[in-house]
């Protein structure tokens, strides 16, 4: 019980940190563009590019980033102001927007849903998704995976309160995963590539034929209202960005490589499953993520039913 306190408390002391970390640096600054960011994807390679800084500059602001180890975290930092603009999967806006969290979805990837997958051990007994019944599966809270379980679950015939899911953030499931201590384990790239080429961890299911797997940009409420223009030039640099990884993506893992920790050939897997071009909101995506909303309320995941469409800013606004 000591060793689940003591790890309580520096989970939530990194939050604390990574939150203060992102208002102070901003402190003082009138005109910034505080970006949070993940350990992999189309922002991390933006920042790693440089682009954004001088076309921001000719406006008279500064960006300001703060890395993030998942979009649960990322979103409360949107959600208590430290941050003004970021980018997560297609659970975590979800539970924020439940939350009240005053975020505004800006624009989308298409869906990769080869990009998330359930996993199990190489010498795993378990041949399907239905033979996660009764089983440890791990998985972190509130984000993308999350939907990805729920929907294949539901595929398979097994109720979401037969499996034991145990919420781990990626490298506490990782270390799970690999000690037999989880049955499965719903991750997303890159960590899904690195775990498949160490391991040899195999695949029960990814999203093909399940989920979507969508990855959205988010601005808060008040700096979209203020600044709608900083928020089209900052999608304007993602997407020139996104055009490059697209047609190269041999040098873009070579750059992402040691940014993240891991080799070139595992990143180039990772990103041959994610899907390219920034585009603005639809209501056909809108549509798509109202299934989430729905599904999360009707197991008891969310305290209430929420309409995606009063938080999403769709094309020409």
């Amino acid at each position: 019980m000591r060793r689940i306190i003591q790890r309580l408390i520096a989970a939530i002391m990194l939050s604390v940190g990574i939150v203060a970390a992102a208002v102070g640096t901003s402190y003082g600054q009138d005109k910034v563009v505080r970006i949070g960011y993940q350990k992999y994807g189309k922002l991390v390679l933006l920042k790693s590019k440089g682009t954004l800084e001088p076309k921001l500059a000719a406006d008279g602001y500064k960006v300001v980033w703060t890395e993030f180890p998942s979009g649960p975290p990322l979103l409360e930092a949107l959600n208590v102001g430290a941050i003004d603009f970021g980018n997560t999967g297609e659970a975590p806006p979800i539970f924020a927007q439940a939350a009240g969290a005053p975020i505004q979805y800006v624009a989308y990837e298409p869906p990769a849903p080869k990009g998330e997958a359930i996993l199990v051990p190489k010498d795993s007994p378990l041949k399907s998704v239905a033979d996660l019944k009764g089983k440890k599966v791990a998985l972190n809270k509130g984000s993308n995976v999350h939907y990805l379980l729920v929907k294949a679950l539901e595929k398979a015939g097994v109720k979401y309160n037969e499996i034991e899911p145990v919420f781990l953030a990626p490298a506490d499931a990782r270390a799970a995963f690999e000690r037999g201590a989880v049955d499965a384990w719903v991750i997303w790239d890159p960590f899904q590539a690195a775990a498949e080429a160490a391991t040899g961890a195999r695949t029960l299911a990814d999203g093909t034929g399940i989920v979507a797997n969508y990855q959205f940009y988010f601005s808060s409420k008040k700096f979209l209202d203020a600044n709608p223009k900083i928020v089209d030039a900052v999608l304007a640099e993602l997407s020139a960005v996104d055009d490059w990884a697209k047609g190269d993506i041999h040098a873009v893992a070579q750059q992402l490589a040691p940014a993240i920790g891991l080799s070139v050939p595992v990143v180039e897997v990772a990103l041959k499953r994610q899907s390219y071009g920034i585009k603005p909101i639809t209501d056909a995506v809108i549509a798509d993520q109202q299934q989430v909303a729905d599904a999360f309320f009707a197991l008891g995941l969310i305290p209430k039913s929420i309409k995606i469409s009063d938080v999403a800013r769709k094309s020409g606004s």
